[in-house]
């Protein structure tokens, strides 16, 4: 099903690359998770549960993330500033899909 919606049309313009590109790179599917588990989340818990993650790594990711409107950045006007995390609407959609992946992997990691 996959080859032939690939085949008719450029695989640049199908849906499927676009979730790809939504959630491509090391991180990014890890973040969602965690935001799915533990939202809302602060940037240094993020990093503790990420573990091997830089802070430019993990800010960059987050960045993408809110940008792509997959989550949400909420900053209290407080000091020290406290800024938590949390899947948007279109990000919890999302993880459906994510949800599906980690079945799957249940059910053939052997």
């Amino acid at each position: 099903m996959i080859r032939n919606y690939i085949e008719e049309a450029n695989f640049e313009d199908t849906g499927f690359s676009y979730t790809l590109s939504l959630i491509s790179g090391k991180h990014k599917m890890v973040i969602l998770y965690c935001l799915m588990e533990y939202e809302p989340v602060r940037f240094n818990e993020l990093k503790r549960y990420l573990k091997n993650i830089s802070d430019k790594t993990l800010s960059s990711n987050l960045k993408e993330l809110e940008k792509d409107r997959l989550i949400v950045r909420k900053e209290y006007p407080q000091i020290p500033p406290k800024v938590e995390y949390s899947l948007s609407d279109r990000g919890r959609s999302l993880m459906k899909v994510l949800d599906q992946l980690c079945v799957w992997g249940e059910e053939n990691k052997n």
